[in-house]
Parts: structure tokens; sequence; C-alpha cells
């Protein structure tokens, strides 16, 4: 009597194993995430050309236009102190606009969606295009002209980097304060940063305030990132004097990797607790 044997065939998995991998489906999400905020930019575009250069247009317009004309001399007196002070100026107004859209676009829609709706949207968006440095350049008084040259390299290499940092201090503060806390950021944080983040004034013309010898005031500045955001901007736009580009490469990367890693850490954080 013959016996039959049956043999089971061994069992798959239902859908077989991943098609890609974790690396090829993140740059896949993050790329769709862009899209995303890319058409969004473009439905409010006006809005946000109107948030990117109404505080860098109205620096230039008041320091640059109102005040020499009305004769309250800033940077000293006669169009040669104020054309200087104007050189100085201009860069200064670059680097804080990309700190404060790094700070508008990113820190306070993370903590108002952190604290609120628990709904995450990062908008990754261009803060200041190059084309507002020639129109900084000609919001100015008759006699009083900002003397900038553009040094490509600098521009190309930097200004990138200087947005990736900034955008990196804004992750930070917006996934660290809560929303009834943002009166208390802009206070402690934000103001000293930009009062003291040489917008107004070169890192090099702190030198005469000192205790007992000491340059206090011009190495208590170090600690600040944009300090070295706008030399570095002086750099690129300007033939003022400016700080060491082989420290201000490498500070500023240090601070973006620092604010992107501490960002990253509290963004994982909030949202899984």
């Amino acid at each position: 009597m013959a016996t039959s044997v049956t043999t089971q065939a061994p069992a798959q998995r239902i859908g077989g194993g991943p098609t890609r991998s974790v690396a090829a489906a993140s740059w896949t999400t993050l790329g769709a995430l862009l899209l995303r905020d890319v058409v969004v930019l473009r439905k409010h575009l006006w809005e946000f050309v109107l948030r990117t250069i109404i505080q860098p247009f109205l620096l230039c317009f008041v320091f640059l236009y109102v005040f020499p004309k009305i004769g309250q001399g800033i940077g000293g007196h006669g169009p040669a102190a104020q054309s200087a002070f104007a050189t100085i100026l201009v860069p200064g107004v670059v680097g804080i606009s990309i700190m404060f859209q790094g700070v508008q676009s990113i820190a306070l829609n993370m903590a108002q969606e952190f604290g609120f709706t628990r709904e995450i949207e990062d908008r990754v968006q261009a803060p200041c295009p190059i084309w507002l440095v020639a129109m900084a350049s000609v919001v100015h008084a008759p006699g009083v002209h900002a003397h900038l040259t553009l040094h490509w390299w600098i521009i190309l290499t930097f200004v990138p980097l200087a947005c990736i940092a900034m955008a990196g201090l804004g992750l930070v503060l917006g996934t660290s304060f809560e929303p009834r806390n943002i009166g208390l950021m802009f206070g402690f944080i934000i103001l000293p940063i930009t009062f003291l983040g040489g917008t107004y004034y070169a890192w090099t013309r702190l030198a005469p305030v000192t205790i007992d010898g000491w340059h206090w005031l011009q190495t208590l500045v170090l600690i600040n990132p944009l300090i070295y955001v706008n030399e570095g901007m002086r750099a690129a736009f300007t033939r003022a004097p400016h700080m060491h580009l082989y420290v201000i490469y490498p500070v500023v990367c240090a601070f973006a990797a620092v604010f992107l890693a501490i960002g990253l850490r509290n963004f994982r954080r909030r949202v899984l607790s």
C-alpha cells in the first residue's frame, strides 16, 4: 500500500521585505515636507516677502536716511563717518534678519504647536535673499553711501551656513520655551543677542571698552553666535575690518552642530512625551 507524503511550502512574509532603506525613505519624506512648504509659501508669498524685508528696510531707512536728514549723526558727524557706519550697518542688517527669520519661522511656530495644537509644521524658508543687500544699499540720505563689495565665494558658502545655524537656534528656542514664556525668551535671549551681536558696530571696535586693561566686552560677546554671523556678513559684503575667516567658519559650524543636536533632542523629547 503506497503512502503519499505532502510537502508544505515554506510560509512567506506578506508583502515581502523592505523595498528601500530607512535613509532613502527619510529623504523621500523630507522632500515631500519641503515640497509641501513650497506650496504653502507660494500661497502666502507676499506675506513672506513683506515679513522678510520690512525689518531690514526700516533699519536702513531710519539709520541711513532719517537720522542724517534730521542732523542726528550715527557713527560720527559728516558724510565720511556716516558712510563708514552705513558700510558696517548693511551686513549687520542681513545677519540680524537671518536670526529673526529663524526665530519667527521656527521658534514661534514650534512653541505654539507644542503648546496648543500639538501639530508639528516645519517651515523651511529662505531667511534673506541676496538682492536685499542691493536694496539696502540705496536707502540712504544724500552724501551717505554704503560701500559694498560682494565676495561671492564667501556669500555662497557662508550665508547658507549662517542660515542653518540661526535655524538651529530657532529650533532650540522653539522646543525649549512654552508659549506663555515667549516674552521671557525675547527679553532675556533675543534682545541681548541682538544688541550684543555686532549689528551696529564691528567686533574690532569694542577694544576700547576695558577694565584694568582687560577687553571685557570684546571677550564677553564671543559667546554670542550673532557676532560671528555679522562678522562673516561684513567679510562677504564689504571690505570693512572683520574677524578672521579661519575663526568665523569653524565657530559658526560648531554653533550650527550644537544647536541642531540640542534642538533635535528637544524635538524628539517633546514629540514623544
